[in-house]
């Protein structure tokens, strides 16, 4: 099926569904594949529950008859997604800007997202919803009546950000930063920095473009040649300036433009958000957005999914940061913990996963950055964190931390909970 009669298809339906136990009615259902599943074989139930029509890669699943005239055969599934994102983006012509970046980028886009949607009807990525999937679902959202769209873009190898801005073809891009993260599938920093710059490339080639560029980050400034930025950072060269002004723990900020001042207080946890906070400002300024809307937006955002959220619970203060980690987001991390005024501070580490064979290295310096810090109160959990030197308690795994906070439950500290998803430390909070 050529993507011209897909497309009509789509334009028949109330939205895309790739997921057979939600099919909104009339919606599309796309069958897709992967390790452990086959889309196809749940296409019939899917057409079933609601969808209008299912857009399937397997032939034997096809029925015959006048049932067949529900489904449309592609020869893969997911480039059938992935063609039709991008068809219909190009359709509508909504300007886009693409974000990407090893730590902050879906803080950064929710922020962006508040601040432009004070004077913008504006389509922006759920969740994390940045990969070759999430994308194409997100772009296939878009409506005639949105103004902007904000599409995260994420990576694990070489090649994925080039993939996905062919999808999305963004008119701008912001990239938050680059750092040690899935380097498994990297292989190194380098290889980190060269995907992450696919975002940059790509906008170099495409006339008419803008970046948003952190002025204080060299990296960044290396890859950004050729391009029209519009910067912002402490640099006093930067068009949009700023500072931190307080940090214990919630981040407070001031930011300058063109003679122009204000003051934020955030509910973010960590100076490390403060190129978030100005990546935002940059982008509502530059957009036209009013300097106190932007202001109020960054005043009302609070983070969600265990993203730097701050918890008071019946016994301790909980900073809970246990969405992700890799070490630059760890030692962002620790060292914001280090610097924040807080009586009796507990740090609870989880492994950072996904660092190939760079990963006892990796653990290995966060445990001497812990001990040169000074900290004595640290739990470390995880198979990666018990291999290495270091002074702390050690666990090898969440339940086995559960069953030691059962019999004795800190009380009265102020504790950091920081560590990668799949180490599941968030199963702990109840205990604290």
């Amino acid at each position: 099926m050529q993507i011209e009669q897909l497309y009509h298809l789509f334009m028949q339906c109330n939205g895309v569904t790739t997921d057979s136990r939600n099919c909104p009615k009339d919606s599309l259902f796309i069958a897709l594949k992967g390790e452990n599943f086959n889309g196809n074989k749940f296409a019939a139930k899917a057409l079933e529950a609601g969808c209008k029509y299912a857009v399937i890669d397997d032939a034997s699943c096809l029925p015959s008859g006048d049932d067949a005239r529900s489904y449309a055969l592609v020869d893969d599934t997911l480039t059938a997604l992935q063609q039709l994102a991008n068809y219909h983006r190009r359709q509508l012509a909504t300007p886009i800007i693409g974000i990407t970046g090893t730590n902050g980028k879906t803080t950064t886009k929710e922020l962006m997202a508040a601040v432009l949607s004070t004077h913008f009807n504006i389509l922006y990525t759920q969740g994390n919803l940045n990969n070759s999937i999430g994308v194409p679902l997100t772009l296939l959202r878009l409506k005639p009546e949105h103004q902007l769209g904000v599409v995260e873009m994420g990576a694990s190898h070489p090649g994925d950000i080039k993939e996905l801005v062919d999808i999305a073809e963004p008119d701008f891009g912001l990239i938050t930063n680059v750092g040690k993260a899935h380097l498994l599938g990297f292989g190194n920093l380098e290889g980190v920095i060269k995907t992450k710059g696919e975002l940059f490339d790509y906008l170099r080639a495409k006339k008419n473009t803008t970046i948003f560029l952190h002025r204080d980050n060299d990296l960044l400034q290396r890859i950004a040649g050729g391009l029209n930025a519009f910067t912002y950072g402490q640099d006093e060269q930067a068009d949009v300036q700023g500072e931190v002004t307080g940090n214990s723990p919630f981040l407070s900020f001031r930011w300058k433009y063109q003679g122009s001042t204000q003051d934020v207080s955030t509910q973010l946890i960590g100076a490390y958000n403060f190129p978030n906070a100005m990546a935002a400002v940059a982008v509502g300024l530059y957009f036209g957005v009013d300097k106190e809307d932007i202001g109020q937006a960054l005043r009302a955002y609070a983070p969600q999914n265990n993203r730097s959220q701050l918890k008071q619970t019946e016994s301790n203060m909980l900073i809970i940061d246990a969405y992700n980690a890799n070490p630059t987001s760890m030692r962002a991390s620790v060292k914001n913990f280090y610097e924040m005024q807080a009586d009796d501070k507990l740090l609870i580490l989880g492994d950072m996963r996904e660092l190939g064979t760079d990963s006892l290295a990796e653990h290995q310096d966060i445990a001497d950055y812990l001990t040169a810090c000074g900290f004595t109160q640290v739990i470390l959990v995880g198979e990666q964190f018990a291999q290495v030197k270091h002074p702390f308690r050690s666990f090898p795994n969440v339940e086995s931390l559960i069953v030691r906070l059962q019999e004795d439950r800190p009380h009265g500290k102020t504790i950091l909970i920081k560590g990668s998803n799949g180490i599941h430390l968030n199963q702990i909070i109840e205990y604290l």
